[in-house]
């Protein structure tokens, strides 16, 4: 049905294993983050509502990514559900870069005392990124490419 078929199908635990390590970052970043709304010196933090704004829908893609990869890897071979994977990893990509726009505002607007707690939330963002850009890699290693033709499809909606 694919053109390197077996190629595709041993890799598909390796992407799911970077997108799990890139999820399980994105756990440390939403739950340290979210903490500072009820920090009462932190609660208003500038940039932390903005950043928000887009790691939900960053987590959300990371999440579809995921669950993506881990229907591959139960045997399914539908091309929608690698279209979904790779469109996710670019949406997740695409949002990462807004949520690191909202970490910098928050790093520059945080009080002394907080700004190692900011940091240690930018390293695990860090993390989340590295991993994910490294499924990224593996899939294209797979011979799968990531143009953004599946955002120009949805007339870049990024909700699906």
């Amino acid at each position: 049905m694919y053109p390197y078929y077996y190629y595709r199908v041993s890799n598909w635990g390796d992407v799911l294993n970077l997108l799990q390590q890139s999820l399980f970052a994105e756990k440390m970043v939403c739950a340290m983050s979210s903490e500072l709304f009820h920090i009462p010196a932190t609660k208003d933090l500038e940039g932390n509502r903005q950043m928000h704004d887009h790691l939900v829908p960053a987590s959300y893609h990371l999440l579809t990514a995921t669950g993506s990869a881990q229907r591959l890897i139960n045997g399914e071979d539908r091309q929608s559900i690698i279209d979904t994977l790779v469109a996710c990893i670019n949406n997740a990509q695409d949002q990462n870069k807004k949520v690191r726009v909202g970490l910098s505002t928050m790093l520059e607007n945080a009080s002394q005392e907080y700004k190692p707690f900011i940091d240690l939330i930018i390293k695990w963002q860090n993390q989340k990124e590295a991993y994910l850009s490294q499924a990224k890699d593996t899939v294209r290693s797979m011979g799968i490419s990531f143009t953004t033709e599946s955002n120009q499809q949805n007339g870049g909606n990024q909700s699906y």
